[in-house]
């Protein structure tokens, strides 16, 4: 397969999974919005939406445009901004572009459900979305993303092309899935806090409702929320779909394939490798005992180690 074939499909997969996370961080946002505040030490409250710009990697972008982080700015530069590089809507914009490059390497099931996002998008006045109108759009957002993914994984020959396909969407979904479980350790719990002391356990639930996760949390632990329960379900449960730990599984998996089929292995299985066994051996003690925050920050820099040994290896 060319390099740029494979490029195409890994971004095509990464983008459509990053517009999915976008739309589940304003729909946490926006829960946590709509709860009770809780107060600080030092009696500030704090931003919900300051906070999903700050998971979402670009507040300080944010910031050059916009003077206030409320529901209306942070939405519109998430979701629809030309100034945003990772806005949903330049995300599909992207995605569709991508698409379009390896028509012939993916099914007509998933180019339909890609184009026919695109051309809903362009026949949307964004502006004339209302504020009540708002989840509608979310929702719609991880419709596509389901669509696509479930036409990938149902009519996709299970080749090299597959393979790169879903190698973009498991490098996403671990950086997604540290990112948006951060927000609550770091940007919500006021840093002089106990873990589990005094927290508002309502946004303990909008967090897992924000990536569906909520029922699976109760059948796992059969408990009510507990927040190393929450993290521990997050991180190291491989039965969890979005897991840190489920994400590295299939990486391993989808890597190893690649690299029967081109007859080596190289540094992104080594390193994928490494993430994943140490995951599978790590407890939610080790975890709390370095400091969550502390973890995530490593593991998404390690996750973006591998994302650029994947890219060397096999997409330049």
């Amino acid at each position: 397969m060319l390099s740029r074939t494979a490029d195409s499909l890994y971004w095509l997969s990464r983008y459509l999974e990053r517009a999915d996370y976008l739309a589940r961080i304003l729909e946490v946002a926006s829960r946590l919005a709509g709860l009770p505040n809780v107060d600080t030490p030092e009696g500030k409250g704090t931003n919900e939406w300051e906070s999903a710009l700050a998971t979402a990697g670009c507040l300080d972008l944010f910031r050059s445009h916009y003077t206030e982080a409320n529901a209306e700015t942070v939405t519109e530069f998430l979701a629809f901004s030309d100034k945003n590089p990772s806005s949903i809507r330049q995300c599909i914009e992207i995605a569709r572009f991508n698409a379009r490059a390896v028509r012939t390497a993916i099914t007509s099931a998933m180019w339909e459900s890609i184009n026919g996002a695109w051309l809903d998008l362009h026949a949307t006045d964004v502006g004339a979305i209302a504020p009540s109108g708002r989840q509608q759009f979310l929702d719609w957002v991880k419709d596509i993303s389901l669509r696509f993914d479930g036409s990938a994984y149902r009519t996709m020959l299970r080749d090299e092309g597959y393979y790169f396909s879903r190698l973009g969407t498991f490098v996403e979904r671990a950086d997604n899935t540290a990112r948006i479980l951060d927000v609550k350790y770091h940007v919500l719990l006021p840093e002089k806090s106990s873990i589990g002391g005094g927290l508002d356990y309502s946004q303990w639930a909008a967090i897992l409702r924000g990536v569906n996760s909520l029922t699976a949390y109760h059948w796992v632990y059969r408990d009510s929320l507990k927040p190393w329960l929450i993290a521990e379900l997050l991180i190291l449960k491989p039965e969890m779909p979005r897991s840190l730990r489920s994400c590295y599984q299939n990486l391993v998996v989808n890597l190893d394939l690649l690299a029967d089929d081109y007859g080596r292995q190289g540094p992104a299985q080594r390193q994928a490798r490494a993430i994943a066994l140490k995951l599978e051996q790590c407890k939610i003690e080790d975890i709390f005992a370095v400091g969550l925050h502390e973890f995530i920050q490593t593991f998404l820099a390690d996750n973006g180690h591998v994302g650029a040994a994947i890219a060397e290896q096999y997409l330049i």
